[in-house]
């Protein structure tokens, strides 16, 4: 004790008792203090430093290692113990759990702080290119990357005749038959009961030809010789896709052709048969009275060949298509189930192929029921290719040439009236107009 602090001492006062009474005063006013500050366990100070708050205020040192505990939480629906404080309880977090919690308030900020601290280097770098960017090396795929399309599904599907050397055309005869009824079979062949003894009826039959010549698709691209010398992928993918081209041009003529120096296709053929839409049918919709009546007027030995093709934007309406069935339903379209089961997508059993060719939901010809084996094709040898330095010789271009004779004609030239005398036939339906 200081002089100050040093009590009056008289005779018979106990100074040893004063002194362990101040002491014990002391202590006591200590503990306080620090109770004020800090927790205590067991009746020990626990004193934390600034290290032990920072922890206690972010469970997680590692942000990796909180993004694994939520992704095993994710998976094994078990959490962390650290993790159950962090879920949030909003409707709009979706139990989503709080990085700034995890890591932190001032985590997130630390980030964009690190990327707005991001200064070009003292020294050489490959950030700056006159600083030795411009010296870092690059690899480079020489191959040219290319979109795969569904081109090709078409023509395989026609009644394909190669023609001979010598010729540019082909000649063909056909029944000119329209009906099924009773002295119409066959243009006009009838079968009659006869008594023993009795006079035959004669019946005749009718025909029709069909001339198909050839005609010309092509396709033209120029190259320099540096070019081709110095891009090493580009022959190749000129070989590749120009002659994919030509198909696609003749494929979209099997549909959308108009005749006058090219094939009459599908939607003009003159055996087409346009279902109407249902009363009240809203626009843009297909419905399943629509592919029931489509499927109906499909010429029945057709029906093991034809093929529903459709646009890509008809898949939301065939994929809602059911019957109804007791108090539940049946699904109309079936999608595909994978390659080891079908390729495409069935309706009534029959294959669904999305071509570029259709148009879009709600259009006549965004959905085809078809038989293209009733279309009759000619073509001469495929694509034929040919290239030639010669009429670019003066400029150093490389000329590539790529040709495809070919001519198609639909062998129904009308719908066919069944025995029945019902509704028409043919290997031809659309769906109308739903606009």
């Amino acid at each position: 004790m200081s002089e100050e602090q040093t009590p009056n001492v008289g005779p018979g006062v106990d100074v040893a008792a004063i002194a362990r009474e101040a002491a014990e005063e002391a202590v006591k006013a200590y503990r306080a203090e620090l109770a004020k500050k800090e927790p205590t366990k067991g009746g020990l100070v626990v004193v934390a430093d600034e290290a032990d708050k920072a922890i206690k205020a972010r469970p997680y040192t590692s942000f990796g290692e909180f993004l694994m505990d939520v992704k095993n939480a994710a998976i094994t629906n078990e959490l962390d113990p650290r993790l159950k404080s962090l879920r949030s309880d909003a409707r709009d977090d979706e139990g989503a759990f709080s990085i700034n919690q995890a890591m932190g308030d001032k985590f997130v900020g630390s980030l964009q702080d690190a990327a707005k601290a991001v200064k070009a280097p003292t020294g050489l770098g490959e950030l700056i290119d006159s600083a030795g960017g411009f010296l870092v090396g690059r690899d480079s795929d020489a191959s040219i990357m290319a979109r795969v399309y569904n081109v090709g599904q078409l023509l395989p599907r026609l009644d394909m005749t190669g023609i001979s050397a010598n010729s540019n055309g082909m000649s063909f005869y056909a029944e000119d038959e329209t009906s099924r009824a009773d002295g119409s079979r066959r243009g006009g062949i009838r079968g009659y009961w006869a008594s023993e003894a009795g006079a035959f009826t004669a019946s005749t039959p009718k025909f029709r030809k069909m001339d198909l010549t050839l005609k010309k698709v092509t396709a033209l691209v120029y190259a320099t010789d540096e070019m081709l010398a110095d891009a090493g992928a580009l022959e190749s993918w000129v070989m590749r896709n120009l002659p994919e081209e030509l198909v696609f041009t003749v494929e979209n003529k099997i549909f959308n052709g108009l005749g006058g120096g090219v094939p009459v296709g599908l939607l003009t053929c003159p055996a087409l048969i346009s279902v109407a839409k249902e009363t009240g049918q809203a626009a843009d919709t297909i419905v399943a009275q629509n592919i029931i009546k489509m499927y109906a007027r499909m010429w029945a030995p057709s029906v093991a060949r034809a093929v529903w093709f459709v646009d890509q934007s008809t898949f939301p309406q065939l994929m809602q298509m059911s019957l109804g069935a007791g108090t539940g339903g049946v699904l109309v379209y079936m999608p595909p189930g994978g390659l080891s089961g079908s390729p495409y997508g069935t309706i009534f059993g029959r294959p669904v192929v999305p071509t570029e060719y259709n148009v879009v939901v709600g259009t006549v010809g965004d959905i085809i029921f078809a038989d293209l084996g009733e279309i009759q094709a000619i073509d001469k040898g495929g694509i034929q290719s040919a290239s030639s330095m010669h009429v670019r010789f003066l400029n150093a271009e490389m000329i590539y040439r790529f040709i495809y004779r070919v001519d198609f004609q639909h062998k129904w030239n009308s719908t066919l009236t069944p025995k029945s005398g019902g509704d028409t036939v043919s290997p031809v339906v659309v769906l109308a107009s739903r606009d």
